[in-house]
């Protein structure tokens, strides 16, 4: 009797990058045009949100708190995920104008600095977006703080998309801009350099032996995994993977397991239709006890507390 012809089907591994972009929920896309000209330099305060901008002309300078100054030049795409305080100019000394973030938002003008008449010396596309994510702040410290490419032309052609979108209400403009910005922000980081990066996603995504792990984690989240067994899927020793993935990530295995837990837990309980048995099993708890008492350790209210103030916000905001 002949032996049996078997289909084996490879599992789809899971894409951490996709998975928590997706998380992130981007949305609330707000973009217009900057230029500057003659002696100009701006001063912008913290912002929070995720911003971005492309050179279209000319170019200028760059100073990101906490990073090196740069030289912006055109075709050069930056992406800031938390934007903190920054400064940006010609190359003239001069004293910067002190700009108020929240204020410039609410502008949908095109900006000028410097000299109003005449060419601009500088013109950029830029913008921010909303992350929707009650964990914004954790997973974006997964990411770089500044991302400077050069010569990427999809990012310049998906700013150029965004800034059209935005220029006028058409139907369906939301769901396209929050695809594009999804789109916009896996092109970015993808196309960030990964050798140098800090401790991160990034760097993780970028180690052969820790991205086998992360898949394991991001799409086996409800396993019950330990540090040997997550090694084991990385190919090395349990004290070899934890130092390694610690030093590479920036948090040990079973933390950072935890924190996607928890988050995972944030999105599902913000649905009005959740039970917390369901979002329990979904996250790898075996009952529901043991899921709130470890979510209210992790973020400081029961889940059902944190259910339903989701819902209050909801419900205030479409009232």
């Amino acid at each position: 009797m002949g032996s049996p012809f078997f289909i084996r089907i490879s599992p789809v591994l899971s894409d951490p990058l996709v998975e928590i972009i997706h998380l992130l929920q981007p949305n609330a896309v707000f973009s217009k045009g900057i230029s500057g000209a003659g002696e100009w330099a701006v001063r912008y305060s913290p912002f929070g949100y995720p911003s971005f901008c492309v050179v279209m002309d000319g170019s200028c300078r760059l100073a990101v708190d906490g990073h090196d100054s740069i030289r912006l030049e055109v075709g050069d795409f930056i992406l800031l995920p938390e934007t903190p305080a920054f400064t940006m100019s010609g190359f003239e000394t001069t004293t910067p104008e002190m700009i108020d973030p929240e204020v410039a938002a609410t502008r949908s003008d095109e900006v000028r600095h410097g000299r109003q008449s005449g060419p601009p010396d500088v013109r950029l596309l830029g913008g921010y977006f909303i992350f929707s994510s009650p964990d914004a702040g954790l997973l974006t410290s997964l990411l770089p703080g500044l991302i400077h490419l050069r010569g990427v032309d999809r990012l310049v052609r998906l700013v150029g998309l965004i800034v059209e979108e935005t220029g006028e209400w058409k139907p369906g403009r939301e769901l396209v801009l929050s695809r594009l910005v999804e789109i916009l922000l896996i092109e970015a980081l993808r196309s960030a350099p990964d050798k140098n990066a800090p401790p991160g996603l990034l760097k993780g995504l970028a180690d052969e032996r820790i991205v086998a792990a992360l898949r394991q984690i991001h799409g086996n989240f409800g396993y019950s995994w330990s540090v040997a067994s997550l090694a084991k899927e990385a190919a090395l020793s349990r004290s070899a993977f934890f130092e390694r993935f610690a030093r590479t990530v920036g948090m040990a295995p079973m933390q950072y397991l935890l924190s996607w837990r928890m988050a995972v837990a944030k999105g599902e309980l913000a649905k009005r239709d959740c039970r917390i048995a369901d979002v329990a099993e979904r996250v790898g708890y075996g009952s529901a006890s043991a899921f709130s008492i470890a979510f209210s350790r992790h973020v400081g209210v029961p889940p059902g507390q944190y259910a339903r103030e989701c819902w209050g916000e909801h419900d205030s905001m479409t009232a």
